[in-house]
């Protein structure tokens, strides 16, 4: 009976949507003390969201970083630019998360919060 019911939810559901960013993963090479890596996070929704870009370690320790917009409203079905600089601090590889959250708006019935991260690694080149 449960499976059937499963089954039944599972049918009446149809398609969903859900926050993503691109890229997910990516290698960077640079000459300076400082890489950089362009996202665009994407808003499925039917209304705009704000969404925030932080930047943490591989074992999701937050680092410093540019980022710019740090946060910003993105509309329904579209995507926003987010450019992130991120220092080597004297190493030559540098692996990094960056994540899109998704800000609850204040005074709403929900403080849900998404979160997508993609993985990077850089490499300084001497």
């Amino acid at each position: 009976m449960s499976v059937v019911l499963a089954a039944v939810v599972a049918a009446g559901c149809g398609a969903s949507a859900a926050q993503s960013m691109t890229p997910m993963r990516g290698k960077i090479s640079s000459f300076d003390d400082t890489f950089s890596v362009r996202v665009f996070p994407y808003n499925p929704y039917p209304h705009r969201i704000r969404m925030a870009v932080k930047v943490y370690d591989q074992d999701f320790r937050p680092i410093a970083a540019q980022v710019s917009p740090a946060e910003a409203m993105v509309g329904s079905k579209s995507s926003r630019s987010v450019l992130v600089s991120i220092g080597f601090n004297d190493q030559k590889v540098r692996r990094v998360r960056i994540c899109t959250e998704s800000v609850p708006f204040p005074g709403r019935g929900t403080n849900i919060k998404a979160q997508v991260c993609g993985r990077f690694i850089a490499y300084r080149i001497d």
